[in-house]
């Protein structure tokens, strides 16, 4: 298994001095998890471009540390959520990508993933990233029963406390239904 000198917790120390960490619930615990065994950890991906571009960096950069440190990142080339597009950060309403320029954009960003992170990994299954999408487990659900099954887990006052939400109610533009459900 291929463990750089940042294992275990010290991935942790290393990440705060670079200034990486914003908030944790608890530190101490968290070194103390990151030590005794592999984790894995995720970071999601919109392919609503067919680039990904230099604010996906840092937590593809997050991604690679933790592999190097013994760790298995899950990179997410989000199929279902692209066709919605996530409303952060913006001030109106995304264009709805077709399903042939979503697929194509999907292909491009897991290529492009792909120079970042080890898929095929033949040392260690704990170090083989994976790549997933998400359109892969949510095709074929209905809304009844996506609203049965994850709309019953998820109150409204936490979906509008999201600072996404906020900004984009309190502005000219408002906000839809298809971006508000997005976090479901």
């Amino acid at each position: 298994m291929l463990v750089s000198a940042v294992a275990g917790g010290a991935i942790l120390d290393d990440l705060v001095d670079r200034g990486l960490v914003q908030d944790s619930t608890d530190l101490v615990a968290l070194r103390e998890r990151l030590s005794d065994r592999p984790v894995t950890l995720y970071c999601g991906f919109d392919p609503t471009a067919d680039s990904l571009h230099v604010g996906h960096l840092v937590p593809l950069l997050a991604l690679r540390r933790f592999q190097d440190a013994g760790h298995r990142p899950v990179a997410l080339a989000g199929g279902a959520t692209g066709m919605i597009g996530d409303p952060s950060g913006r001030s109106e309403e995304r264009n709805l990508l077709t399903g042939e320029v979503l697929n194509a954009n999907v292909v491009a960003v897991a290529a492009q993933l792909r120079a970042f992170l080890r898929f095929d990994d033949l040392r260690s299954d704990d170090q083989t990233a994976l790549l997933l999408d998400n359109r892969e487990w949510t095709v074929g659900l209905g809304i009844l029963d996506f609203l049965r099954e994850v709309g019953k887990h998820v109150t409204i006052g936490t979906m509008l406390s999201k600072e996404s939400v906020k900004v984009r109610l309190s502005g000219d533009q408002g906000l839809s239904f298809t971006e508000f459900s997005y976090m479901l």
